[in-house]
Formats: structure tokens, sequence, C-alpha cells
């Protein structure tokens, strides 16, 4: 596959080899409708937008759901990423276009809707918390999607329910992030097997950190 994942001079959570071994994963099931949850400053959803505009030659959707830096409606304790509340680089000259020049809040919706512009017409940006958000959006047609949003034990249970309810009856996939030892959360990891237990359903562990639940 020729589409590797690209940074794009803004802050990620896959680095390093992780971001293709994504990309390879979300290959392999040739999506044409995908969800993000967790969309953070947008760098995996340009390289998400970028793979499925290749597989797909441009017909494809894209939601992607977040906070965008407003505050959390539920009082469940979220782990989050710290680069979304720290914004300073280890590269002093992104930190001085970002922070200095441009003044911009990288996690803003305004920040990734202006990123990933280019897509505009494919993508749905939504702002809200999934506890209350998700139940709320149409997911009959999602083919694949990517949980990497709230990381508490109550949020990650709750996403994985209502989107086993949208899709139930069709073979999908939904990937998570922070689930293997390599990126082990343990509210993650006990959300994700309590779910696959009680719904007996299959899960595979990619690479030691993603897991693989297919409906």
């Amino acid at each position: 596959m020729d589409i590797k994942y690209k940074t794009y001079w803004r802050k990620t959570g896959l680095k390093s080899k992780w971001g293709d071994i994504f990309l390879e994963l979300i290959a392999k099931h040739n999506p044409k409708s995908f969800l993000e949850i967790g969309v953070f400053c947008g760098v995996t959803s340009m390289n998400i937008c970028n793979l499925l505009d290749y597989l797909n030659k441009g017909k494809f959707t894209y939601i992607g759901i977040d906070l965008f830096g407003e505050k959390k409606n539920t009082q469940n304790d979220e782990i989050e990423p710290k680069f979304l509340t720290n914004q300073k680089f280890s590269n002093p000259l992104k930190n001085i276009y970002y922070n200095l020049i441009l003044k911009e809040d990288l996690n803003s919706l305004e920040s990734v809707s202006n990123f990933l512009k280019k897509y505009n017409k494919n993508i749905n940006l939504i702002k809200g918390d999934t506890n209350e958000v998700l139940e709320k959006i149409d997911l009959s047609n999602i083919d694949c999607v990517f949980i990497d949003g709230g990381h508490s034990y109550n949020t990650v249970k709750n996403d994985l329910n209502i989107l086993y309810k949208s899709l139930k009856g069709k073979e999908k996939v939904l990937i998570c992030d922070d689930y293997g030892d390599l990126s082990y959360i343990p509210e993650v990891r006990k959300a994700i097997d309590d779910f696959v237990k009680s719904n007996k359903l299959r899960l595979n562990v990619i690479k030691d950190r993603f897991a693989e639940i297919i409906t």
C-alpha cells in the first residue's frame, strides 16, 4: 500500500510505526463509511480520509466526534492524552508557529475543520460528549469505527454498547486503542473485555496495542 501515515506538523497519539500499522489495519477492511471517536488534533482523521479517498476513489464518508476543547458533560474520570492540555512542542519551530504566530488551539473545531477542508464534502465533525451525542447519530451505514475518545470504563462501555446496538445484524469492525500491553489503560481493557464477553464477540489483539472487534 502506497499510503503512509503523516503527522503534518501536528500532535498525534499514533507516532512512529503505529500510524502505518493502523492504516494497514483499516485498509484490510476497506470501509466506505468511517466513524472516529476522539478526533484530537485531526491527524489520524486526515490519514483516514486520505486512505478512504484512495481506496474508494473519492466516494466515502467520515464522521468524527470530539469535545474539541469543550468541557465534558459527564463526571466520569476520563484519562485524556497529555497533548490535549499541553500544546508545547518539543520542536521549537512548531511551538513558535502554532503558539506564538498562529495562536491556534489545534484541538478546536475550527482548527480541525480548516485542517480537513480538502474533504469538507465527505466529512461531518460533531462536537460533543459521546455519552450524549452518539445515540442521536445515524450510524446505519458505518462500516468501521475507531474508538479513542473518553477512556473511562463507563464511557468506553457506553460507546461500545450504542455502536453494537446500531450496527447489530451487520458485520462491522470496531477498533479500539489502548487495549494491548504496549499502550495499556486498565479501564479501557476491562470495558472492552466485559463488552466482548457479554455479547459473545470475537476480539483480535493487533500488535499488542489495538483491539479489533468484529460484530
